[in-house]
């Protein structure tokens, strides 16, 4: 080796010790965008990669930033779309649990009972189709004007003297969660500030509820039958009897 390419060898810097500047700036950045990216994941995002609308900060349970229309960008309006998805959840679960268990007894468990589209149509023994209307009228009336109220004015329906000395029961808990020893008699809500994740358990799936019963509404339309008739049509013949033949015949 000549002289030239030694020293030239010889006074090649070295990565590093040469650029320290540099280094420590590439690791700084590195760490800020480990740091930001870490940050974003705690919270989960409906698309990953979206950035949630401003007035969807986390602070709800069940946010996931999905408002692509922003219905809920006015507070107000935000506040009561919280409290209506909560009724049309819970009516969700308990409807498709009902279409579903009835459903099972009719097909499989040999009960003499009709399907859920027609079972408003039956008529009962004890009561006409009038009366029974007359009742649950009055009776869900009753109950939504004070859940209205505790919404305009939020503990106001659990003053004393204000409903027949059963106010300390029905005392809630927070605005859409009564709780109580009628609605919530294993105390699983009862520190509700701290109770998100049982918040969105519900949330996730009163949403599942929603879109299933949505779902058994189209079958029946389409169909004439219920959810376990169709699954089992489905089952029999699982390559012929699909949402696309359902559809091109309907």
């Amino acid at each position: 080796m000549d002289s030239n390419r030694l020293s030239m060898v010889w006074r090649t810097p070295q990565p590093s010790s040469c650029y320290p500047r540099i280094r420590n700036a590439h690791c700084a950045r590195f760490l800020s965008i480990r740091a930001q990216s870490s940050g974003s994941d705690e919270r989960p995002i409906w698309l990953p990669g979206l950035s949630p609308p401003q007035h969807l900060d986390g602070s709800l349970a069940g946010d996931f930033g999905f408002d692509p229309l922003e219905l809920g960008k006015d507070p107000e309006t935000l506040r009561w779309y919280v409290q209506a998805e909560l009724v049309h959840s819970r009516f969700a679960m308990a409807g498709i649990a009902g279409i579903l268990v009835t459903d099972l007894l009719r097909t499989v468990g040999g009960r003499d009972l009709p399907v859920w589209y027609e079972a408003g149509a039956t008529e009962f023994e004890f009561a006409d189709t009038r009366t029974l209307f007359v009742v649950q009228l009055i009776l869900m009336g009753y109950a939504e004007t004070r859940r209205y109220y505790d919404y305009i004015s939020p503990g106001s329906q659990a003053a004393q003297d204000t409903f027949l000395g059963f106010e300390d029961a029905l005392a809630g808990l927070q605005s859409g969660y009564p709780g109580g020893p009628f609605f919530d008699p294993a105390g699983l809500g009862r520190d509700i500030n701290n109770a998100r994740t049982l918040k969105e358990k519900e949330l996730k799936n009163g949403r599942l509820a929603m879109v299933a019963i949505l779902g058994v509404f189209v079958q029946a339309f389409f169909t004439k039958t219920g959810p376990i008739d169709n699954l089992l049509t489905h089952v029999s013949d699982p390559w012929h009897n699909t949402i696309v033949q359902t559809l091109s015949h309907g």
